[in-house]
């Protein structure tokens, strides 16, 4: 078994995550999301998918993109 960095948990389906070079244990995706989810320059939310970026920073959509880059060319990747 293995313990969640997040939560503590010990649990016996925990499961690893290796990203840049760094490997994290997780009980479960919320956990998972909770700690390596980028979030939204703009709203703040989790980005739990494709996500915008623009000039290094990250968003959840187009639309939030749009409001910190007025000039930039921003489309969804989906």
């Amino acid at each position: 078994m293995a313990v969640c960095e997040v939560c503590g948990n010990d649990y016996d389906m925990s499961f690893e995550v290796v990203a840049q070079g760094a490997r994290h244990t997780f009980d479960s995706f919320e956990c998972a999301i909770h700690r390596m989810a980028p979030i939204c320059e703009h709203c703040g939310v989790k980005v739990v998918g494709h996500g915008v970026v623009v000039e290094g920073s990250f968003y959840c959509c187009a639309h939030c993109a749009r409001a910190e880059h007025d000039d930039a060319p921003v489309a969804d990747s989906a």
